[in-house]
């Protein structure tokens, strides 16, 4: 049940590849990713507010409240839905900004899907995902719910069974601006497109990967500390990178090693968004 008392979770997402295989004529980059959600990541509480205002009750440093998603995504279906009432949102945030975990898109879509149900506006799923389209790539995979392999901009969806995993997810101490990285002359833009009924879990890399080290040596750094216990890869855009487990035990012996100038968490891997049936 589902009310203004709950708390609704916001998960982390993980990329398990991630490939740029070309570029629109308006500039956005053409990619193909896998979303894995993860059992990490913020909460978020809604109190109803009868002057129609949106109020961000926990405002993030240095973002301005005009700038977050969070009250960016409210005002948006409140214009969509014509309503009249209004919300003060809390935020507790776990996920880093500039993390590439998709925090913020996490955020925004938990408020689409929230306030969907709790100001009765009962958009269906595809409404609500061409709303978060508007306010970033990241969000339509959120409102998806189901773990995906996502081409376009990431926005087009065939879903995925993937084995039951733990990731030890290292956080880097920097932020990595998305555009920086899609902007950088040497990204690599021409990845042969795989098909996605043939993509097998373990196949592909980050394209992104090689700029983000380069502009931002602390990512290469906590990559190479994170592949002596196997593969390792960077999240979306960056900055944090993810080493795969079979077993939970496994992923906190690894975390355990870890150097005291480093930071990371352990989490298992969800084929489903917690909010899922609200879609």
């Amino acid at each position: 049940m589902t009310t203004w008392q709950s708390d609704w979770p916001a998960p982390a997402k993980i990329n398990l590849f991630l490939h740029v295989v070309g570029r629109r004529a308006d500039s956005y980059h053409l990619l193909q990713t896998v979303f894995r959600f993860l059992d990490f990541g913020d909460t978020l509480q809604f109190s109803p507010r009868t002057d129609g205002t949106i109020v961000l009750a926990t405002p993030l440093p240095g973002v301005p409240a005009e700038t977050d998603l969070t009250v960016r995504a409210a005002r948006l279906l409140k214009q969509a839905a014509g309503v009249g009432q209004g919300v003060e949102i809390r935020l507790t945030k776990r996920l880093p900004m500039g993390g590439g975990l998709g925090g913020g898109s996490s955020d925004a879509a938990t408020v689409l899907l929230a306030l969907n149900r709790l100001w009765d506006v009962n958009f269906p799923v595809a409404r609500l995902q061409r709303l978060g389209l508007e306010l970033g790539a990241d969000l339509p995979i959120f409102l998806h719910g189901r773990a995906a392999f996502a081409e376009g901009v990431g926005e087009r969806f065939s879903d995925v069974v993937l084995p039951p995993a733990w990731y030890l997810v290292l956080v880097p101490k920097v932020q990595v601006p998305t555009a920086a990285i899609f902007a950088a002359p040497d990204l690599h833009r021409n990845t042969p497109v795989l098909q996605p009924a043939k993509w097998r879990p373990g196949q592909g890399g980050n394209d992104l990967e090689a700029v983000a080290c380069r502009l931002y040596p602390e990512v290469g750094r906590h990559l190479a500390w994170l592949a002596r216990f196997g593969k390792a890869r960077m999240s979306g855009s960056g900055a944090c990178v993810f080493a795969e487990f079979a077993e939970e035990a496994e992923a906190r012996a690894a975390l355990a090693q870890l150097p005291q100038d480093m930071e990371g968490f352990v989490a298992r891997g969800l084929d489903r968004h917690p909010l899922l049936e609200l879609t």
